[in-house]
């Protein structure tokens, strides 16, 4: 089921524009252009993060940071078009999880939303991944390859274990660059392309039940091909 994301902007364009990205990148959108408004959309829709402008008529972003905390964890992203020191450190203090200076680089929103909603996943996701012939363990950084552990640098094994915990989802290159690199990483997506290649050198003729799949013009993904 995708992530539900509420946009609090007041600005049509930037609101339309978000909810373009976020749609785009798999999550499902629910919009208000003020901060009342924000705050009844959040009541009703129980979001799994919410995107939340400053500078609002009706009720500006600090306050309905506050009635968020008071009655929920829900993660939230505060937008500022100052990027100023004092708007930062009274948004974090205030609860919010991370903060946004406008002009908005759409990449840079996309993974910081998702850095944040990684750190609300359940402690009890699972850290070991099992498939046919195939053990991704992340906690202990081991790939188990025919009930032998296989040498794997540990970027290869976050690599194999987030496209592994979506089956059958398409990852762009940027995509993974951005949630296993991290969006600060200084490189390429050629980097992607050599992690691909060299989990494929290990992984060649493992199983017919599942495969390191490259998707021509997009990127790639883990794909299923029975259930387990």
């Amino acid at each position: 089921m995708s992530k539900k994301i509420l946009i609090v902007e007041d600005d049509t364009n930037i609101r339309e524009l978000l909810r373009l990205y976020l749609e785009r990148e798999g999550y499902s959108t629910i919009l208000a252009g003020d901060g009342a408004e924000g705050l009844k959309a959040f009541r009703q829709n129980k979001p799994d993060l919410i995107l939340l402008d400053i500078m609002m008529p009706v009720m500006d972003g600090w306050q309905v940071c506050r009635e968020i905390r008071l009655e929920s964890k829900t993660p939230v992203i505060m937008l500022t078009a100052k990027g100023e020191t004092f708007d930062k450190v009274t948004g974090l203090e205030m609860g919010a999880d991370d903060y946004i200076v406008k002009p908005l680089e759409m990449r840079e929103v996309i993974a910081r939303i998702r850095a944040v909603l990684r750190r609300y996943e359940p402690e009890d996701m699972p850290k070991i991944l099992t498939f046919d012939n195939l053990v991704i363990d992340k906690q202990a950084y081991e790939l188990i390859v025919n009930n032998k552990q296989v040498d794997a640098p540990p970027k290869e094994i976050e690599l194999l274990y987030f496209l592994a915990s979506s089956p059958n989802r398409v990852f762009t290159r940027a995509q993974l660059l951005d949630d296993v690199w991290g969006f600060d990483y200084f490189g390429d997506t050629r980097t992607v392309d050599v992690h691909i290649k060299r989990l494929r050198e290990k992984l060649e003729g493992v199983s017919s039940q599942w495969e390191l799949k490259t998707v021509w013009g997009v990127g790639y993904k883990f794909e299923l091909k029975e259930a387990q």
